[in-house]
């Protein structure tokens, strides 16, 4: 017997003596005669026999009380009474009976009834305190779980594998409110118990109507556009926004509930996957000795990361800076245990240094993502810019040329289009230096040119972050300023893979989709944060920076792209550019540097770049 059920027994045999005992105090006003106590003593075991066989037979210990109704107060009822008849005919019988010469009389009547009320009213009461009992403790644990209201994007395998993983953990505080799903065939079909509500359209509706706390995108095979503009659609209801993992995750069985993440800005831009002809860049990676400047930077590292792929013969990892030098290589140090590297602490514009490394190393291929890059910090600091963008990369390409690497790649940006600060000149001064550099070497120099990167350092994304944090303001310069943007490892990719293709004085262009707003980008970063842009966190205009456009561009205006045989990649027709224009650059680039005048600095710049015009705030 369960133990509810016993727990019942018991307590229906005290509540059926209490019951009786009762009825003869209030029938004889608490002085009962000792006749009637005798009968008492002689019938109540009968009685509980009567009642707990009745009980039974109504299934009162069977029922799970936790649910009691009006059917299973009925059934106390009627068991009552039919005990109550039988104990009627149990006293008529015993009061005929003469047991050691001792008569019993029997009950009257007014008792019978009195114990009929009372026991209904203990044995119901009995069991509809335990009904409600059970009922405050789920209540109790309802509210204690807090169980977040959960909306699931997707009705396919990711979504059934969700729900199960949900409902089989008792860890997981979730209440699964429904599904949504563009397949107009699911609607109103059930995944184990859960029902497909809606398409797209009705995300915002029904987030609103039914409390939605938390929605998970689970649609990991979907294209990148569709995801895209779920996630924008999502990003409106103020609900927290969370995406299933990748679907290799899925097919290789390793799902938990650990790798469902936040949506980030990167999700809502829906970057497409890049996809790479990895049999080209195996044959001028695996095996060979890569150098990457600037290798613990944010564009240096993740190159380092790809370039690890394809199993080179050794990784050559220079940077000034040491800490991220040294995060960089117990970082490989754990992925890739195999992976021959060398980190090397050293400066770009030391020439002799960069002459050490190159006889000691015999690098096959460079990668030079080595350089100032933050536009007003070298709006005001234009001689550091000239050192290390300017004679750093001069040093980098002599080096390259005397120690016959096979393949330079010099990460440019879109900066160096039309620049109207000093880092954009010294990086289109850059992509000439490398045009010259091919004509006269046998190395084969390119540069490839993009525009910014999400979450590098210094770039907005870590700073709207910090000020989130820090409850705002969150600080734009200007309302209608726009860049292009993609993903770290999206750009090195493509880095890679334009090294792949390079035979020589290209730059190539990234195709870098569309110019999202950086308002825009911000009020997203905050909505993502769980707050409300211009309620619950101020946005605030600076003014543009010197130096700073209001919009990039990615290529020469007066020059067309060449498209590639990836979709991605372009290439710019290359410009003609002397080695001895070159050459004497460099050398009144020295000349200024010792005069230390910033003015002259940005005359010479105009003069050698004719494109740069100097923007003025």
């Amino acid at each position: 017997m369960r133990k509810e059920n016993r727990f019942f027994v018991i307590s229906d045999i005290i509540m059926v003596t209490m019951s009786l005992y009762i009825a003869l105090l209030l029938k004889y006003d608490f002085m009962v005669d000792t006749r009637y106590i005798k009968l008492f003593k002689v019938s109540i075991i009968p009685v509980i026999v009567f009642m707990i066989i009745f009980n039974r037979i109504f299934n009162l210990y069977n029922n799970m009380w936790r649910y009691a109704s009006i059917e299973e107060l009925l059934s106390i009822v009627y068991s009552v009474s039919l005990t109550n008849i039988v104990f009627i005919v149990y006293s008529y019988i015993l009061s005929h009976m003469k047991i050691t010469q001792t008569v019993f009389y029997r009950f009257p009547y007014t008792v019978h009834v009195i114990f009929w009320m009372i026991c209904i009213i203990l044995l119901g009461g009995t069991r509809f305190s335990y009904r409600v009992s059970y009922e405050n403790k789920k209540n109790r644990e309802a509210v204690s779980e807090n169980k977040i209201r959960l909306l699931i994007i997707g009705a396919g395998d990711a979504a059934a594998m969700l729900i199960k993983e949900i409902k089989r953990s008792k860890k997981l505080n979730y209440d699964i409110i429904g599904l949504i799903d563009d397949d107009e065939e699911k609607l109103g079909r059930l995944i184990y118990g859960v029902k497909v509500v809606g398409t797209r359209n009705n995300i915002n509706k029904f987030c609103q109507e039914n409390s939605i706390g938390e929605i998970i995108v689970a649609m990991p095979s979907a294209p990148e556009e569709d995801r895209k503009e779920i996630f924008n659609i999502c990003k409106n209801t103020k609900c927290k926004l969370r995406t299933f993992p990748s679907i290799s995750d899925i097919i290789d069985g390793k799902f938990n509930m650990r790798k469902i993440r936040d949506v980030s800005i990167e999700d809502l831009l829906g970057r497409e996957e890049v996809k790479l002809n990895t049999e080209n860049i195996e044959k001028y990676i695996k095996g060979k000795n890569v150098l990457v400047t600037g290798g613990g930077g944010s564009i240096g590292s993740e190159l380092c990361r790809q370039i690890s792929k394809f199993n080179p013969g050794n990784l050559i990892i220079l940077d000034i800076y040491e800490n991220n030098a040294y995060d960089l290589q117990m970082e490989l140090n754990y992925t890739c245990p195999k992976l021959n590297k060398e980190v090397i602490i050293a400066s770009i514009r030391d020439k002799n240094r960069l002459d050490e490394i190159f006889k000691k190393f015999k690098p096959d291929v460079v990668f030079h993502a080595a350089a100032h890059k933050h536009v007003p910090l070298m709006e005001v600091n234009p001689m550091e810019a000239i050192k290390n963008n300017v004679i750093g990369t001069f040093n980098v390409l002599r080096c390259c040329d005397e120690f016959n690497v096979k393949k330079f790649v010099q990460i440019s940006t879109d900066k160096a289009v039309n620049p109207t600060n000093i880092m954009g000149a010294t990086k289109r001064f850059c992509e000439l230096m490398v045009q010259a550099f091919d004509k006269v070497s046998k190395t084969e120099f390119v540069a490839v040119r993009f525009g910014n990167v999400l979450g590098s350092n210094g770039s907005v994304i870590p700073l709207f972050k910090k000020q989130i944090a820090h409850g705002g303001p969150v600080t734009v310069t200007h309302p209608e300023i726009n860049r292009f943007f993609m993903t770290i490892p999206e750009a090195a990719q493509l880095v890679i893979q334009a090294g792949a293709m390079a035979h020589g004085g290209e730059i190539f262009v990234l195709d870098m989709g569309k110019p999202v707003k950086i308002v825009d980008l911000a009020k997203d970063l905050i909505t993502l944060s769980g707050f409300n842009p211009g309620e619950d966190i101020k946005i605030e205009f600076t003014g543009l920076r010197p130096g700073e456009k209001l919009y990039e561009e990615l290529l020469m205006s007066e020059v067309a792209l060449t498209s590639t045989e990836h979709k991605k990649i372009h290439v710019e027709k290359p410009m003609d550019v002397d080695m001895k224009f070159i050459e004497s650059s460099i050398e009144d680039f020295k000349e200024v540097l010792k005069e230390n005048d910033k003015e002259k600095i940005y005359e010479l710049m105009a003069e050698k770049v004719p494109t740069y015009k100097r923007k003025k705030n």
